[in-house]
């Protein structure tokens, strides 16, 4: 497997970290003998961060709505639990005939 770099230094364990928007945003690019419109690569970089920091901000509201629903469920199992009387277990000769 190829060592993949970020930063000139190589991920720790093989993983990557999160890539932040600020990090597309600023990245440097080495010039080459054909080289790109530096005018397109800073609006591709702006496009990109936007939207990593939308879908960032995302995911950091769904895990949070993750957290509050957990948090009902085991209000609710607990209040269920001392209210309702345990279930009996049903004999197959304890019936009425």
């Amino acid at each position: 497997m190829a060592q993949v770099y970020r930063g000139g230094q190589p991920y720790p364990a093989g993983h990557p970290s999160r890539l932040t928007p600020h990090e597309v945003r600023t990245r440097e690019f080495a010039a080459r003998r054909r080289g790109v419109d530096h005018d397109e690569v800073r609006e591709f970089q702006a496009r990109v961060a936007d939207e990593l920091a939308m879908l960032n901000e995302t995911v950091r509201l769904l895990s949070q709505e993750n957290d509050r629903i957990r948090r009902a469920l085991r209000d609710w199992q607990i209040m269920h639990a001392q209210e309702c009387p345990p279930a009996q277990e049903h004999h197959p000769n304890s019936g009425h005939w």
